[in-house]
């Protein structure tokens, strides 16, 4: 029978993507200025306080108390009445030297034989449901509050609105796994206290959430998903009432807290490490981008409907200590009989079409350039690659690519692999 599947997202005003946001700004100065910077930077925002705390190993200088404002200044925190504002809050630092013991397990006097900076296990996880190859649920939860961030900015519309915000979405799905319809969609959003009767507001942010922000989304999307969006569709907007206390005020925020958010909604798995705030020689976020890359590409190049890929590392060795791959018995590949290809053939063909050692990642996606800042918010997978010009530490302008590891740029490779 039909079963239910759900995801959120969280906008770039919650406290906990606020702190991502600050730890990445703070590592892409650091990349900015110094390409082989090793970082390792966690970020704390509470009530009129950011601290933060973590290991460096670099060349560069880093304002830390002008890059946190700058961050928090672009979010939105920007009235006193907030009780955290980018011109207002304290800023603590407590950056120091990474460790010795670390670093010699992570330098090579060969540049490829770089090791992996810490043990641990990655997933990357792709499905043909969507144009991006992400989870439905988690893709239109993302989306709702972008939108929602958009309209906040523009200024026109909903114009009450305050930066932090949630959303999420439940997809019900058919037998074969097929998305039928959208359930529900809650949405809680920041607000100003803007009426006097808390029934009234809520009855304005309701109408506006469904007759202005939803529409516009749902226009956004492809004419499949569109017809999901049926007159059955559950909303809860602002369940708990009305929402004006938020953002760090209304909870602390921590580096890291959203990493199913980062990732996949909770489709797939997860390995545990957080991204923002790290160097790609973490392979936390480095060959999670890579893992991420490799099922994307081999259900673009039509080798399953769904695939999930697992790299595990030993810290200061090069060489994954393992690969696995499973497509929830949904391969179309088949081997020169005629039969279906099992996921360890798969996963044999995988690792030699794919370099997994942490070096080769780098140079594959240009991970020491100052590219993460776009990656804290929003979801660091699915997104569309770009490019971000940056003022470097002589003063020159350089432009680098964004998202690098949502290429299909092995498809072809792949295609030929597997004779599709």
């Amino acid at each position: 029978m039909p079963y239910l599947f759900t995801s959120e997202s969280v906008s770039e005003g919650h406290p906990d993507k606020v702190a991502d946001q600050i730890s990445d700004a703070i590592l892409d100065d650091f990349l900015r200025q110094d390409p082989a910077a090793k970082v390792a930077c966690e970020t704390l925002v509470t009530t009129g306080l950011v601290v933060v705390a973590g290991e460096v190993k670099s060349s560069a200088y880093v304002d830390v108390q002008t890059v946190a404002r700058d961050v928090i200044r672009r979010i939105g925190y920007t009235k006193a009445e907030y009780k955290f504002e980018a011109e207002s809050c304290g800023i603590l630092s407590a950056l120091h030297e990474q460790s010795p013991d670390i670093n010699q397990g992570v330098v090579r006097q060969a540049p490829e034989e770089q090791g992996a900076g810490d043990q641990g296990m990655m997933f990357g996880y792709a499905t043909n449901e969507t144009d991006n190859y992400m989870p439905l649920a988690l893709d239109v939860s993302h989306r709702l509050l972008q939108v929602l961030s958009e309209i906040r900015k523009e200024g026109k519309e909903m114009t009450y609105l305050r930066p932090d915000a949630k959303s999420q979405v439940t997809i019900r799905y058919s037998d074969d796994h097929r998305p039928e319809a959208i359930d529900t969609i809650v949405v809680s959003t920041q607000h100003d206290d803007f009426d006097d009767s808390e029934a009234a507001m809520l009855v304005k942010i309701s109408e506006d959430i469904k007759s202005i922000l939803i529409p516009r989304v749902k226009a956004s999307l492809s004419a499949d998903i569109q017809a999901l969006f049926t007159d059955s569709i559950t909303h809860h907007i602002n369940p708990t009432g009305k929402f004006v206390i938020g953002g760090p005020h209304g909870d602390s925020g921590l580096t890291g807290r959203k990493i199913i958010v980062d990732t996949y909604g909770g489709k797939g798995a997860h390995g545990g490490g957080a991204f923002s705030g790290k160097d790609s020689s973490k392979v936390d976020r480095s060959a999670a981008y890579a893992a991420r890359h490799i099922a994307k590409n081999l259900v673009a190049a039509g080798v399953a409907d769904q695939v999930l890929v697992q790299v595990a590392y030993a810290i200061g060795v090069a060489k994954p200590v393992g690969l696995y791959v499973t497509t929830y018995n949904t391969t179309k590949a088949k081997n020169a009989a005629g039969q279906t290809l099992t996921d360890g053939e798969i996963a044999e063909k995988v690792n030699e079409l794919f370099d997994l050692r942490p070096y080769a990642i780098v140079e594959r996606f240009g991970l020491r350039n100052p590219i993460f800042g776009q990656t804290a918010a929003y979801g660091h997978m699915g997104r569309q690659p770009g490019t971000v010009t940056v003022k470097m530490k002589d003063g020159e302008e350089k432009t680098f690519e964004t998202f690098t590891w949502e290429k299909l740029d092995y498809v072809d490779k792949i295609k030929a692999a597997f004779a599709l």
